[in-house]
């Protein structure tokens, strides 16, 4: 899989490097940006759970208070950090992650929420940004022979302006081969081979009729379809070579299989891997759902982290565990919660990331943040910088507009790093 680093750098950067070269300073030292770090994460595992995930019955409990709701608080490996009791396996794990607890969000509609959450920039109307996860890949080489960046039971967000090859690669149910990656019934692998280089020829003759970007675009798709189809690796996506114990531990669910095969994939070199889960949307009975929620999650971020953390993997792997928005410390009429956007939180863990950690506080009902407000731009600014990423650069879209990848008021939270 090739990275996508088919963007030009701006007119104004362009501008700097020579005047930079001119008085002697090494280009790379430029390029590197003042506010690119020697980012310790070499991949990034993004659980995203669609819907608005309850904070106060997850990172944030509330006990004693009305907005409590039906679940108590537990201990955890480190002292006065405290968690749902829906987690208990996650409890014995929390000195390997650190909790975000006062995250300021800004939408409380799912769409509008979701777009800033994923990309790190508001709706527009006139541009599609990317999501994190094709940024990384952008951004950074590609590992193996893998996709790059790939999206587990459900989409990613999409790469906008960065192009085609920062799209992820789709995998639908944890487990199952793709039957895009094999030739169709009765085409052996010789036959589909000469068709495949009849196809290519065909390519070449039509290139000077076709956009040069277009047939370049489709050419470099069908060769990375090739590489991957040949590839060993695809052996990482083959989660029932695993023991019966190891998908036991997990969770034989559609989730802990996933959380099984983003360890396999991140092992193969994949920079980025999304497990997407919904359901979150209790507007009632969000009890049980919580309840089912945290039987499934529990076990498979659980034994990711314990497994990252023995194969030597989770310092140069961000785990990360997000939603859109919090919910309402009011439980409302049919035993739900609505929309909360202004306070919610997260998790981290690995990456270069200190374990053990709390950043911020909401205040006692878990209303508004009460101490160190985090911005969801800062979110962004914060995966970044632990992977080495120049905060600072500009790249140029294809209609030759100069656009940020990362906003320019968001600031990395640098106490969650070592």
């Amino acid at each position: 899989m090739n990275a996508c680093k088919d963007y030009n750098i701006t007119r104004r950067r362009m501008l700097q490097t020579f005047s930079a070269s001119m008085l002697g300073m090494p280009i790379s030292r430029l390029l590197a940006g003042s506010e690119a770090s020697q980012g310790k994460a070499e991949h990034v595992i993004l659980f995203w759970n669609s819907g608005g995930m309850s904070h106060l019955d997850t990172w944030d409990p509330k006990p004693g208070r009305k907005t409590q709701g039906e679940f108590n608080p537990i201990k955890t490996t480190v002292p006065g950090m405290e968690i749902s009791e829906i987690f208990p396996q996650l409890a014995k794990q929390m000195h390997n992650a650190s909790l975000i607890r006062s995250i300021a969000g800004t939408n409380g509609d799912h769409g509008r929420a979701q777009y800033e959450l994923q990309t790190g920039f508001n709706q527009s109307p006139n541009i599609l940004h990317p999501g994190f996860g094709s940024l990384v890949v952008h951004e950074r080489e590609p590992l193996g022979h893998l996709p790059a960046f790939i999206s587990i039971s459900g989409q990613a967000a999409r790469a906008g302006h960065l192009g085609q090859q920062c799209e992820a690669y789709y995998v639908g149910r944890p487990g199952e081969k793709d039957p895009y990656l094999a030739f169709p019934e009765g085409i052996s692998h010789a036959r589909g081979m000469q068709r495949l280089q009849i196809l290519e020829k065909m390519n070449a003759r039509l290139s000077g009729n076709l956009g040069a970007s277009a047939m370049q675009a489709s050419e470099t798709a069908l060769k990375d379809a090739v590489a991957l189809m040949e590839s060993p690796a695809l052996k990482a996506f083959e989660i029932d070579e695993e023991s019966p114990q190891t998908i036991a531990r997990y969770g034989d669910t559609e989730f802990g299989r996933g959380a099984l095969l983003a360890r396999r994939l991140v092992e193969q070199g994949v920079r980025f891997v999304q497990v997407n889960r919904g359901g979150f949307d209790n507007h009632g009975n969000i009890f049980d759902a919580m309840r089912n929620h945290g039987a499934t999650m529990d076990p498979g971020i659980a034994s990711l982290l314990s497994d990252l953390k023995a194969n030597g993997m989770l310092s140069k792997t961000l785990v990360v565990v997000l939603s859109e928005f919090g919910r309402t410390p009011r439980i409302n009429d049919g035993g739900g919660r609505d929309h909360w956007a202004r306070v919610f939180s997260a998790l981290v863990a690995g990456g270069g990331t200190k374990g053990g950690t709390i950043i911020g506080a909401s205040d006692p009902d878990g209303m508004e943040p009460a101490e160190r407000p985090v911005a969801v731009p800062d979110l962004h600014a914060t995966l970044a910088h632990a992977l080495g990423i120049d905060l600072q650069k500009e790249v140029i879209t294809p209609q030759g507009r100069p656009m940020r990848l990362i906003r320019k008021e968001a600031t990395p939270i640098h106490e969650l790093f070592a």
